[in-house]
C-alpha cells in the first residue's frame, strides 16, 4: 500500500509538472519586430474591423475612441470586466511595448506574462497578419488617454485560475496566420480575413461547448449569446439564405435589415464599428458571409405563447 501511495504521488507530481510546463505563457520578443513605418490608415481599419470600441469604449459616453473599459460581460463562467486599453500609462496600456501588445493579441498573454481570458477574442485575432497588429498598435497610441481602472473580474471557482487558461489555449487556440485561398477572388479572401481574423464574427455567431470553446462543426450557425441574454442568429445560408450580398453590406452600414427592421443588442454596437469601414471592405465581408454553406445550428428556445384574448 505504501509503494502504491508513493507511486500515485510520483505520478501526480509528474503530471502537475508536465501541466506547468505545457501552460507556460509564450511571448513575442522585441527582436522579432524589425523596424518599420507604421500605416496608421490601416491601423484605423483594423481598429474598426476588430470592434475594439464595441467592448473597450467607456460605457455611457459618445466618444468611442475613449477606451477606458469597464463594460461588464456576463457569461456562464462569471462576469468579466473589460479593461482599460487607452494610452493612459498608469491605468491603460500606454507603457506597453509593441511586442507586449502583439503578444496579447496573437498569443493571449498580457504584459505580466499571465494568460488572458478568452472573453478577449484572441482565438480569432491570432489569425491576423503581424503587420496589421503592429499598425493597430500604432493607431491606438494616437487615441486619448483615459484614466481609471475597470473593476476586477467576478468569476466562479475554478475559472479564476489564470494558469489553467493555458490548458484551454492548448485545446482551442490555433495561432496560424490567415492564408488566402488561391481558388477564390481577392474580394472573397479579404472578406474571409476580416471575418475570421479581426472581425471575430464566429466568436458570437457560433455555439460553444461546456469549456467555452467554439463548436467547429457549427461555426457561424448561431446560438446563445455568450456574453449576456438573448440569441445570436445563424449567419450561414441556413439562416440568411434570403439575404443578398447587398443586403448584408447594408446591415453592416446602417443596421437596416431587408424586412425594414434594424439590428439591436450587441449587433448594434458592431454596426457602429463596421460603418467606419470602407464600402469595399463591407462588400468583401458580405461576399464571404454569403458564401458560407448552410449549417444547422442549435434551436433557440421557444417563446411562451401569449394567452388568447377572449
Amino acid at each position: 500500500m505504501r509503494k502504491l501511495l508513493i507511486l500515485l504521488v510520483a505520478v501526480a507530481g509528474g503530471a502537475a509538472a508536465a501541466l506547468w510546463v505545457l501552460t507556460i505563457p509564450t511571448s513575442v520578443p522585441d527582436d522579432a519586430l524589425p523596424p518599420r513605418q507604421a500605416d496608421l490608415a490601416n491601423g484605423r481599419t483594423m481598429f474598426w474591423a476588430g470592434g475594439c470600441a464595441s467592448c473597450h469604449a467607456t460605457p455611457n459616453q459618445d466618444d468611442k475612441t475613449k477606451l477606458g473599459g469597464g463594460l461588464a460581460l456576463k457569461t456562464a463562467f462569471g462576469t468579466f470586466r473589460v479593461p482599460n486599453i487607452s494610452s493612459d500609462r498608469r491605468d491603460g496600456i500606454g507603457d506597453w511595448s509593441e511586442a507586449e501588445f502583439v503578444t496579447a493579441v496573437l498569443k493571449g498573454v498580457d504584459d505580466g506574462d499571465a494568460h488572458l481570458y478568452p472573453a478577449f477574442p484572441y482565438t480569432s485575432y491570432a489569425h491576423m497578419r503581424l503587420d496589421d497588429v503592429r499598425d493597430l498598435f500604432a493607431f491606438m497610441r494616437t487615441l486619448p488617454a483615459v484614466p481609471g481602472s475597470a473593476p476586477e473580474h467576478e468569476l466562479r471557482f475554478p475559472f479564476g485560475m489564470r494558469r489553467a487558461v493555458g490548458l484551454w489555449q492548448l485545446l482551442f487556440l490555433d495561432g496560424t496566420t490567415f492564408k488566402p485561398d488561391p481558388g477564390k477572388s481577392p474580394e472573397w479572401n479579404r472578406g474571409a480575413y476580416l471575418v475570421n481574423g479581426p472581425g471575430h464574427c464566429a466568436e458570437c455567431h457560433s455555439p460553444r461547448n461546456a469549456l467555452g470553446g467554439i463548436i467547429s462543426s457549427q461555426r457561424f450557425a448561431g446560438g446563445p449569446n455568450p456574453v449576456g441574454a438573448g440569441w445570436i442568429p445563424n449567419i450561414t445560408q441556413k439562416g440568411i439564405a434570403d439575404y443578398s450580398d447587398k443586403d448584408i453590406a447594408e446591415i453592416l452600414t446602417s443596421g437596416l435589415m431587408p424586412n425594414g427592421d434594424s439590428v439591436g443588442g450587441p449587433m448594434a454596437e458592431v454596426v457602429r464599428s463596421t460603418a467606419q469601414l470602407s464600402p469595399e471592405d463591407r462588400a468583401a465581408i458580405a461576399t464571404y458571409i454569403k458564401s458560407l454553406p448552410p449549417v444547422e445550428g442549435p434551436k433557440p428556445p421557444q417563446q411562451p405563447k401569449e394567452p388568447e384574448q377572449k
